[in-house]
């Protein structure tokens, strides 16, 4: 697959963006849309796809930690419907178990104080879920 490929963490205040190279190697913040709930975040989403060029769009699926699917899980399976019909790209759910806790674990490693997290977590935890997504396509 060649273009680009953009992360989603959605969520219900803020949705964190990412995007990869054109390589599919590198994944790397885009920002953050603020609030909006589905249908203004998928449009948002949709118009940053097409600004960017992306060929695929990856939302992380919050799975619990045991496995199964709660009412967010549904939330974001609509969000993913929604992103696919106003994009015309394909939308894939990727398992986001811990993107925020590594997300808070980098953050704590650089120090980060905690006012300035806010800003950051959303986007950061789209990258990862990205990353994951780069390099797990990569090895397959």
């Amino acid at each position: 697959m060649t273009g680009r490929i953009i992360g989603v963490d959605f969520g219900e205040a803020r949705t964190g963006l990412a995007v990869s190279d054109l390589t599919g190697m590198l994944a790397s913040g885009a920002g953050v849309i603020k609030g909006g709930g589905i249908d203004k975040t998928a449009a948002a989403v949709a118009e940053k796809a097409r600004t960017l060029g992306a060929v695929l769009i990856v939302v992380g699926d919050p799975v619990n930690m045991n496995g199964t699917r709660g009412p967010r899980c549904e939330r974001v399976a609509a969000f993913a419907q929604k992103l696919r019909e106003l994009s015309g790209l394909p939308v894939e759910l990727l398992d986001e178990r811990l993107s925020t806790a590594n997300a808070y674990a980098i953050m704590n490693e650089s120090n980060m104080r905690s006012s300035k997290r806010r800003g950051v977590i959303d986007e950061l935890s789209a990258e990862l879920i990205l990353q994951s997504w780069l390099d797990r396509n990569r090895q397959t």
